[in-house]
């Protein structure tokens, strides 16, 4: 079996803190200016396939996947329809659908 190369998994672990970093930045800087959010988003996104770190699902729905834009509540539709949560990017038209289950 195949040894990893030394720092791999500091490497990896500082990755997923910059991730979060970057989702935060993007956060703050939405309303101001929302192609730095969309470019926030992007760099996480790049970090995260060249370091093989998996985004967290709360944030990568954040993550619109048709023009890869930072999503919103002002880019964003939603509509809870029979079990499923449909988010529709108001910037491409795509739309997102996430099964969820309803509270008892």
């Amino acid at each position: 079996m195949a040894r990893r190369k030394k720092g791999y998994y500091r490497a990896r672990d500082l990755a997923r803190q910059r991730i979060e970093k970057l989702f935060l930045l993007a956060e703050e800087e939405h309303l101001l200016h929302p192609e730095r959010s969309d470019r926030y988003a992007a760099l996480a996104r790049r970090m995260g396939m060249r370091m093989r770190v998996r985004i967290p699902r709360r944030l990568k729905r954040q993550i619109c996947k048709g023009c890869r834009c930072y999503l919103t509540p002002q880019r964003t539709r939603v509509r809870l329809r029979d079990g499923v949560l449909t988010i529709t990017c108001t910037e491409c038209g795509e739309q997102m659908r996430y099964p969820y289950r309803r509270p008892r």
